[in-house]
């Protein structure tokens, strides 16, 4: 093993926890964050999980999500103490949260799809249906697209440049 080998694997497995409340693609989300780690360095230690112990010993949360806006909140919601849990962690402890698709969209206040549904009020605003500007935009948005920088900030370093300025969509709200 070479000493870069040797230093990754005495390091510590930082604890990435992927929730698991019935809505969104956990064997992807696993398989990409591990491999996330890998290319980066990280010793990590994916686990997907829905118990409360092991949300809250997480250094890092990601909450998935594919349906419906108001079906993903009545699955995380059903299970007993995982909101308060995660608003332990990642509002009062600051531990590091990803959300991915719909998983993101809860953390605002509501959400317009199929009615107007409560979110989790993490961060202000509404999830709604995405207005196309002319005829030759489809709704869901699907596809390859460049990515436009408009404003610096830290998630976005090395986004948007070089290899990293196209990404795949698949939505229909914002």
């Amino acid at each position: 093993l070479t000493g870069w080998q040797t230093g990754y694997l005495k390091r510590p497995k930082m604890n990435i926890v992927i929730i698991d409340y019935g809505s969104g693609n956990l064997h992807s989300a696993a398989k990409a964050v591990e491999r996330a780690g890998r290319e980066s360095s990280v010793a990590a230690n994916v686990i997907v999980t829905n118990e409360l112990d092991q949300v809250r010993k997480a250094d890092r949360i990601v909450l998935p999500g594919v349906g419906a806006f108001a079906d993903c909140y009545q699955g995380l919601a059903r299970l007993e103490g995982m909101i308060e849990a995660l608003e332990e962690v990642v509002l009062r402890k600051q531990r590091p949260f990803m959300g991915i698709c719909v998983g993101m969209q809860l953390l605002a206040q509501r959400g317009f799809e199929h009615g107007e549904h409560k979110g989790l009020g993490w961060v202000e605003g509404e999830v709604i249906a995405l207005k196309p500007s002319g005829p030759e935009f489809k709704i869901p948005h699907m596809g390859w697209n460049e990515l436009t920088d408009i404003a610096d900030h830290p998630v976005m370093d090395g986004v948007g440049k070089d290899q990293y300025s196209h990404a795949y969509f698949d939505h229909s709200y914002q």
